[in-house]
């Protein structure tokens, strides 16, 4: 796991030390990203410089040095993470004549693509990459991404100069940035908590698709950028859904636990420690128990837990290691250690993010750097099997709703909502012991505001962008902007899956996976220089997760029903049947107490007022219904904390460059 920057002037009219200067800045910013070995590439000629931050993971020997050359020296690459699959290719290279002075992924990448040319070689790789390639022979500069979006890279143009990089500090440095914020990218982070790829939190800077191959000819004056994909997520889950799995469930089960076994045993291949996170989940328990089955010593894991009953999960995880028989570590963490985290979010997450379990996420990396240098993690088990909330809730709600004509779900909306929250609560406590315990409600009114914001809606797709929303109309927040269009929102070439559940699961692995779950997970862990790897997200385990009906996903009211399966055959189902939690903080009550003076103090009005960004009225109004215990705006408020702690810090980062 590394960071890499770079960039390509077609002028070509810097000086070779000045163009070593610059990557050498832009590479330092991502020191933590690799702390072990530096490297730098210029081409004076060719107005194309290189810059690596290494983290030693496989060969930890100066033949893997970065920025590398191939065999003939017309291919030089810098690459942040791993190929799985490396050794198998290396034997199949080998007959063909090539030769490995080291054992890195990295070299064996190189000879695939003189070998195969660039697009078939990575079609061939298993694993998790972004990776700049520059071919000396045609002036080409190629930026490649994995398929499911697991490691990270931007690109684009300051003035007519192209950058690339692992981050955008790594841009940010470069002496010709002067890229402003983008007022459009502020309404998408108030919708989704995150910025949705391509758009960054600046105009002209984009996050290179998964599953792409970006080229940039430098001999081309009007440096036209070409977008090719070389694997389709769409097309994968349009195809498994095309052509299901006919086995039984049992032949299912021993499918997914053979790709799975697989998936993991390649991705224990590591040069120094290794280990797993666990919470006593499905997900994380499941690729715990496969590591534990395949290794003759017992598997590190690592938990946190919180003192509030409701937050913790450490207790499930230590029983569940206790069972497979780990070598377990379990941490602790007070309200006050946990909201230390919160002044270095800006800088980890590099632009605005604000999704709340960052903090447990960051929490949980430190704990395990301190043992291991490579760790496995259990996410995308949620989006591939049916594991959220809301697959389960938007597909009843859309049973129970969808049939009504939308005139009658209206008039009910509106009557919701003529009665305040406070005058809902009212009414329940008032009725007290005559409501069953089972329909009793922490703040009804709330609730019911929240269930008239989604009875509202004409079809599926927008009963699911009401679901997955914070602010529901972030233009009329958000001044001068434009909601640019989305994923989700596209109206254009639309999947082609008759499922609505499927449907909602498509649209989260394409979007809210890659832009939030793995970037949380990249920057938390790659922030104390800790190597991540998902064995869930093995495309070979997606793409036949796409084959399984949804039967076998979701089950008399259970998400991931196939995957309980493989985990029941290495531990007993009462240690892990339980309901969801997630991974998360008291986060309304620390607003309300010891986050309170920092929230106002970034919510201060004349502070909006003097910014220009927000609409302040419907800020603080949210705020104060919040700190008076009226609704629970966590969320909402969050996002926009977030962008104002985001922009204290890069308000300082510019002002130093």
């Amino acid at each position: 796991m590394c960071g890499i920057a770079g960039f390509l002037d077609p002028e070509r009219a810097t000086r070779e030390e000045i163009l070593r200067a610059i990557i050498t800045q832009m590479a330092d910013t991502l020191y933590y990203r690799g702390p072990d070995d530096q490297g730098v590439w210029v081409d004076e000629g060719s107005g194309i410089a290189f810059g690596h931050r290494r983290l030693s993971i496989v060969d930890l020997s100066p033949e893997g040095h970065q920025p590398m050359y191939s065999e003939s020296s017309r291919f030089v690459t810098i690459y942040n993470g791993e190929i799985y699959n490396f050794l198998e290719l290396q034997r199949e290279l080998e007959p063909r004549g090539h030769k490995f002075r080291g054992h890195s992924d990295t070299e064996v990448m190189l000879a695939a693509v003189e070998e195969w040319g660039l697009e078939q070689a990575v079609t061939r790789f298993v694993g998790m990459f972004a990776f700049a390639l520059w071919d000396r022979k045609e002036q080409v500069l190629y930026l490649v991404r994995d398929r499911l979006g697991i490691k990270p890279l931007y690109y684009g143009w300051l003035g007519k100069t192209f950058v690339f990089g692992s981050e955008l500090k790594s841009l940010i440095v470069h002496p010709k940035f002067c890229n402003d914020i983008d007022r459009d990218a502020i309404a998408l982070l108030m919708r989704h908590n995150y910025i949705p790829a391509p758009y960054s939190i600046f105009k002209g800077i984009y996050k290179l698709i998964p599953g792409n191959i970006l080229r940039l000819c430098s001999r081309d004056l009007a440096s036209v950028i070409e977008m090719n994909p070389y694997w389709s997520f769409k097309q994968a889950a349009e195809y498994g859904a095309a052509n299901p799995f006919t086995g039984s469930p049992e032949d299912a089960a021993a499918c997914l636990d053979t790709l799975l076994k697989q998936a993991v045993r390649q991705q224990m291949i590591a040069d120094v420690p290794l280990g797993a996170f666990l919470s006593g989940g499905i997900d994380s328990s499941t690729v715990v128990a496969l590591m534990q089955q395949q290794s003759q010593r017992p598997v590190k894991t690592f938990t946190i837990g919180f003192n509030e009953q409701a937050y913790n999960e450490a207790v499930w995880a230590k029983e569940v290691a206790s069972r497979l028989g780990t070598n377990h570590t379990e941490l602790y963490v007070t309200p006050e250690e946990a909201m230390a985290v919160i002044p270095r979010l800006p800088e980890l997450y590099d632009e605005p993010f604000a999704d709340s379990s960052q903090i447990p996420t960051y929490l949980v990396s430190q704990l395990t750097r301190k043992s291991v240098t490579v760790s496995l993690s259990g996410d995308g088990g949620d989006e591939l099997f049916g594991g959220y909330n809301r697959y389960l809730l938007g597909r009843s709600l859309w049973r129970k709703i969808g049939w009504i004509p939308r005139p009658a779900k209206s008039a009910a909306a509106a009557v919701l909502t003529s009665v305040s929250p406070q005058a809902w609560e009212k009414l329940f406590t008032n009725l007290g012991g005559s409501i069953p315990d089972r329909l009793k409600l922490r703040h009804p009114g709330d609730k019911l505001h929240k269930l008239a914001e989604v009875l509202n809606v004409s079809d599926a797709e927008t009963l699911y962008l009401r679901l997955i929303s914070h602010w529901k109309n972030p233009s009329s927040l958000v001044l001068g902007s434009r909601e640019p269009e989305t994923a989700v929102t596209m109206c254009g070439d639309p999947v082609n899956l008759p499922d609505f559940t499927h449907r909602m699961m498509y649209l989260d692995t394409l979007t809210y996976l890659p832009d939030d779950i793995l970037v949380k997970v990249d920057r938390a862990s790659m922030g104390v220089g800790l190597e991540a790897r998902v064995p869930l997200l093995d495309h070979r385990v997606v793409e036949f997760a796409w084959s399984l009906p949804l039967s076998m996903k979701i089950r008399n009211g259970q998400g991931k029903w196939l995957l309980r399966q493989v985990l029941y055959r290495y531990i007993p189902k009462e240690l892990v049947e339980r309901p969801k939690t997630g991974f998360g903080i008291p986060l309304d009550g620390w607003l309300r107490g010891s986050l309170r003076d920092w929230a106002e103090s970034l919510l201060n009005e004349q502070r909006l007022r003097k910014e220009g960004f927000f609409n302040q009225d419907l800020i603080r109004e949210k705020w104060q219904e919040h700190l008076d215990g009226r609704r629970n705006w966590q969320y909402y408020l969050w996002d926009v904390l977030m962008f104002e702690a985001w922009l204290d810090n890069h308000n300082k980062v510019m002002r130093r460059h």
